[in-house]
């Protein structure tokens, strides 16, 4: 067959989605002059052969999942997904309307789209997937939450009265699993099913009321195998279902009928002839032997069956060794993905792939057959099928409309860009016969040659490229996982990937913001390409009205580009104030590396076709739940003492940034002093710095602890020096306190108001045993009593770090006084109380008791912050 040269008709063209329409739910019926389409929309198309025009559009309340039309009825069958099964009659279709070309696909339609009457709708049920229409029944196939279900109704007839018409019989399919995290009502299946009506030989089957127009007849042979002998005496039709799971099962009509009546084991009612472990997306019957020629209707007698990756199953009656009649069943692999499939009565089977519109030949003498195989009787089916192309792509449905002359065949198919065409195949052209070349038989020759050569070789180059990005996609992955190895592994020393923070102040315009700069450092031998991000997440603190909740939280992902071993990228964020002037410290920003597997691994499953809309839903079975993977690198607090400035410190001849006002242009410095003024007279915290004593809280550490911690780091200096610029070690404006050396230092907080810190050396002597203890106390003093706490727990939060880092050195304290430790202790229990009391008081009080008892209140907390306690 492979000299197939098909001819191409285009009719018309629809509208599409952008990148083309995708497989399994368009449709397209041909009945004589009029052809029936859906493109898997809500719309539904009649359209006339002979006028080469539209005669009606149709508009459904969803999309459109399947089509059968009866023509003696004048009567078209359709399901709508979600809705339910539609009946509607030809005949009113009252206008007709010129088509505009065949790339009008973006454009509004010209013609007039009719709604469908609600009344139509003869079966509503939200879980029909599939239907076949007999002449006196409807059979459906409907999702349950865990099991398929075969339902026999009485066929309704368009323009009846709307009313529920009458259930027969039903009877439950095999079970499968429902997909993960669904609940509830079913999703709508990836691939929907297929039914068909098989019916034996005879004229009770072949002219009953069951014989439906999407059905076929076979030999009495083979429908005695597949279905068994009561059938057979029945002259029962029987029902084929194709499930998604890759199940092939049968049910016979008649004992459907009669299963509301007399029901027994619905296991018994059901068979299942094959499973072809992938999702079955065509049922059809053909002719594989040479008949008689007084024969007139002619029954098939062979049933195939074509998966969605390429599996497709033949089952034919034959001969065994030992004389006996059994069925053969066959297992084939064609190129896949398969996306829709039609066969004729010659023997064969038309196939549709993204690249590719294939035929294989299942008759005796057009396929190889096995040498080992007996002569004799029914021939067996052939051992290979060698597809043939039709050099048409891009079809996502296809029907055969009819046959010609001579053994000619005629196609309708719609392509992913919407377009309708007929391709007609003169199969009796095959048959060899000596011929005379000639020059323009020859140039022919040549020129199919080249078109094949040129379709081989653009197959090639994109299978090429499919292999080049897996083998990418790979290499990342390989990199990617040795990258989490290197960040997860519990290793001591420096970690290979760091990310470390910096704090700085910047002017932008008229204000003063506080930054984080972090700076990814790539330390090893491995490459942080596509796929890779650095997300920084930074969590503000919760305001003081709001400490139950967590507070607010903002996280930023940059790529990372192609940052290569010892390789450097910075990223530079802001912190506030916000547009309210209101910076909470502290401020944790946490910093960590996602790699995106959907980035990486998605591109690579990708096809590089129109067909990617659908087969990207196959990327979530191949994709994990998660979109990918997350490998946390550092955190860091930035509180109180990372936002410190030191303007009143800046050495001679430097003009250090001033933290409110901008320098230099007079009219800039008289607006500021403006504003200063004014703020003062309206500020509390400038009200409170003149009249009321400042907060003040201190906290006391053992000298021996600070020199071991501090170690040889600051050498040359006091401990009180060293302890000072430890404190503000990560303060990017405390140069000046490094280069002067000095134990006490006032610095400005975000919000203007002064902090000052002072550090001095002290002996206790009422703790050990042994005598005096040199320590050294840092005291922290602020006219804000919410400056001076934040200032003071950024303290005692570097004092923890220092002492957890010391204990797991294996330091031991002192012997200490227990007594003195549990008067302190009682002393602290008691005040606590009193604060709980004083706060009670102050939501019953008055105005004028409230104001006692909040000096009560802040005097009692001095007496808290006091350095009773020493850190060992």
């Amino acid at each position: 067959m492979a000299g197939l040269a098909p001819r191409v008709d285009y009719l018309a063209g629809f509208r599409c989605p952008l990148g083309g329409l995708p497989a399994g739910k368009p449709r397209v019926l041909g009945h004589g002059a009029q052809i029936f389409l859906s493109t898997g929309r809500e719309l539904v198309y009649v359209y006339d052969r002979e006028g080469r025009l539209l005669t009606a559009v149709y508009k459904f309340p969803g999309q459109v999942w399947h089509l059968e039309a009866l023509a003696l009825r004048r009567a078209l069958y359709v399901l709508c997904a979600r809705r339910g099964i539609y009946c509607l009659s030809l005949d009113q279709a009252s206008r007709s309307v010129n088509q505009n070309g065949g790339d009008d696909e973006d454009r509004e339609p010209p013609y007039r789209v009719i709604p469908v009457d609600p009344d139509t709708c003869v079966l509503p049920d939200a879980t029909l997937c599939a239907f076949t229409v007999l002449d006196s029944a409807l059979v459906t196939l409907a999702q349950g939450p865990t099991q398929w279900k075969v339902q026999l109704f009485e066929r309704p007839c368009p323009g009846e009265d709307p009313r529920p018409i009458g259930l027969i019989g039903e009877v439950e399919l095999s079970t499968y699993t429902p997909p993960a995290g669904s609940a509830g009502e079913p999703g709508a299946p990836r691939f929907l099913p297929v039914l068909c009506c098989v019916s034996p030989p005879g004229s009770g089957a072949l002219h009953g009321p069951l014989r439906g127009p999407g059905g076929f007849t076979l030999e009495g042979a083979l429908f005695g195998l597949l279905f068994g002998a009561d059938p057979s005496l029945l002259e029962s039709p029987v029902i084929v279902c194709g499930l998604p799971d890759g199940q092939l099962c049968s049910v016979v009509l008649k004992t459907l009928v009669t299963s509301q009546s007399a029901p027994g084991d619905p296991k018994a009612l059901v068979k299942i002839l094959h499973h072809l472990e992938e999702p079955i997306i065509f049922i059809g019957a053909l002719r594989t032997e040479p008949l008689a020629e007084d024969v007139e209707d002619p029954s098939s007698d062979c049933l195939v069956a074509l998966g969605h990756h390429g599996r497709t199953l033949a089952i034919k009656a034959s001969w065994d060794e030992a004389g006996n009649l059994v069925p053969e069943l066959r297992e084939y692999c064609l190129p896949g993905p398969v996306l829709c499939a039609a066969c004729c009565r010659d023997g064969r089977v038309y196939h549709s792939t993204p690249s590719n519109l294939c035929v294989v030949d299942l008759a005796q003498g057009g396929a190889h057959k096995d040498p080992m195989q007996p002569n004799g009787g029914p021939g067996g089916l052939p051992s290979l099928l060698c597809p043939a192309s039709l050099s048409v792509c891009s079809v996502v449905t296809l029907c055969v409309s009819s046959s010609m002359a001579e053994g000619g065949v005629e196609l309708l198919a719609l392509s992913a860009k919407g377009r309708l065409m007929t391709c007609s195949l003169d199969l009796g052209s095959e048959t060899p016969r000596p011929t005379r070349v000639t020059m323009a038989n020859a140039g022919q020759k040549i020129k199919e040659l080249l078109c094949g050569i040129g379709t081989v070789s653009e197959r090639v180059s994109s299978l090429k490229k499919a292999v080049d990005r897996r083998n990418r996609a790979l290499m990342c992955l390989n990199e990617a996982m040795h990258v989490g190895c290197a960040l997860l592994s519990p290793r001591e020393g420096p970690r290979p990937i760091s990310c470390s923070i910096t704090t700085s102040w910047i002017r932008l315009g008229l204000r003063d913001l506080l930054t984080a700069t972090c700076l990814l450092d790539n330390s090893s031998g491995f490459r942080l390409d596509r796929g890779w991000a650095l997300c920084v997440q930074v969590l503000a603190s919760p305001h003081a009205s709001e400490l139950d909740s967590a507070g607010p939280a903002v996280t930023y992902t940059m790529p990372v580009d192609r940052l290569g071993p010892d390789g450097r990228q910075e990223v530079t964020l802001t912190l506030g104030p916000g547009e309210d002037g209101v910076l909470n410290l502290p401020v944790t920003v946490s910093c960590a590396l996602f790699y995106s597997l959907r980035e990486v691994v998605g591109r690579a499953l990708a096809p590089s076709d129109s067909f990617k809309d659908s087969l990207d839903e196959c990327l979530p079975d191949v994709l994990p739940g998660q979109e990918g993977v997350c490998l946390p690198l550092s955190e860091h607090v930035v509180d109180v003492l990372h936002a410190l400035r030191f303007s009143d410190l800046a050495v001679p001849h430097t003009q250090a940034p001033s933290p409110l006002s901008p320098a230099g242009h007079p009219v800039n410095t008289f607006l500021a002093t403006c504003r200063r003024l004014g703020s003062e007279q309206a500020e509390p915290t400038s009200l409170r710095a003149k009249h009321l004593p400042p907060a003040v809280a201190a906290i006391r550490v053992s000298a021996e602890l600070l020199r071991a911690a501090l170690g040889d780091s600051y050498s040359g200096v006091s401990l009180c020096c060293a302890t000072l610029q430890w404190l503000l070690a990560e303060n990017a404006t405390a140069d000046v306190v490094r280069a002067r050396a000095l134990s006490s230092v006032q610095g400005v907080a975000p919000d203007g108001t002064d902090i000052h810190l002072t550090v001095h050396e002290l002996a206790v002597t009422d703790l050990c045993l042994a005598g005096p203890i040199q320590a050294v106390e840092i005291q922290v003093e602020s006219p804000s009593p919410a400056n001076m706490c934040m200032a003071h727990h950024a303290v005692i939060r570097r004092m923890q770090r220092m002492v957890l880092e010391q204990a797991a050195q294996g330091s031991n304290p002192p012997d200490v006084r227990m007594q003195y430790l549990h008067q302190i202790q009682a002393n602290h229990e008691m005040l606590l109380r009193e604060v709980q009391t004083l706060r009670d008081r102050l939501c019953t009080e008055d105005e004028a008791r409230s104001c006692a008892t909040a000096e009560r209140l802040l005097q009692v907390h001095r007496e808290l912050r006091s350095p009773s306690l020493l850190l060992l």
